[in-house]
């Protein structure tokens, strides 16, 4: 069975180019954003990892640790960072894990167990490693997601997303369609009108079943 969301993420221990972690100590009491790539010194790749690394200030605020994954050596990843910082003018201070023998990418489930690095081989053997996986400080996985090679991901989104499930995260609350920080969230259905009422303050009934109230951080 692959992995899904609230499940105990993998532990695992790896090398990286900051050195070797145990992915569990490794997120701490932190949230954590482990994104993967199928090859060093490609194109789209370099792009969003240059994303990320604009981003780091906004990671920081949020208590938010972010790892890269490569199937490429440390060696690699050291020599790609230099390609990363020039294309997007930052530091790219986050580690990228050498997954050079695939374990991490079938423990993740982005490959299959028979999976394999042909000799010669080019970004396509391993394309579905092209996933980002938001984790809890409680190590329980809060989103997936598994982009194609051909579109490069929208950090911004997956910065958004961070911020929905930090607002939700042990509240009953959700966030609507293109939900924003700091815009009303919906009540949870599991809450009475006045249990919500009682909680949150004044809440808007929409519909019966759709319950807004003012975002409170």
């Amino acid at each position: 069975m692959g992995l899904r969301i609230n499940d105990i993420v993998p532990n695992f221990t790896a090398e990286t180019d900051q050195g070797t972690i145990t992915f569990h100590d490794w997120i701490g009491d932190s949230w954590a954003i482990l994104f993967s790539h199928p090859k060093d010194f490609t194109p789209v790749c370099t792009t969003e990892f240059g994303a990320v690394a604009q981003l780091a200030d906004e990671w920081t605020k949020r208590n938010t640790k972010v790892i890269g994954l490569s199937v490429d050596a440390v060696e690699e990843h050291e020599k790609w960072k230099s390609d990363i910082e020039s294309y997007s003018g930052a530091p790219a201070g986050f580690p990228i894990i050498a997954d050079e023998a695939l374990e991490v990418s079938k423990l993740f489930d982005m490959l299959p167990a028979e999976a394999y690095l042909p000799d010669g081989r080019t970004a396509a053997d391993s394309a579905s490693v092209r996933s980002v996986f938001i984790v809890a400080p409680n190590k329980k996985v809060q989103l997936i997601m598994t982009y194609p090679m051909s579109v490069g991901r929208n950090f911004a989104e997956v910065l958004r997303a961070l911020d929905g499930l930090q607002a939700t995260y042990n509240t009953p609350i959700a966030t609507p369609a293109n939900w924003t920080l700091g815009q009303d969230v919906i009540v949870a259905l599991s809450l009475t009108d006045e249990q919500a009422k009682e909680k949150f303050g004044e809440i808007d009934v929409k519909l019966p079943y759709l319950r807004t109230t003012k975002y409170k951080a």
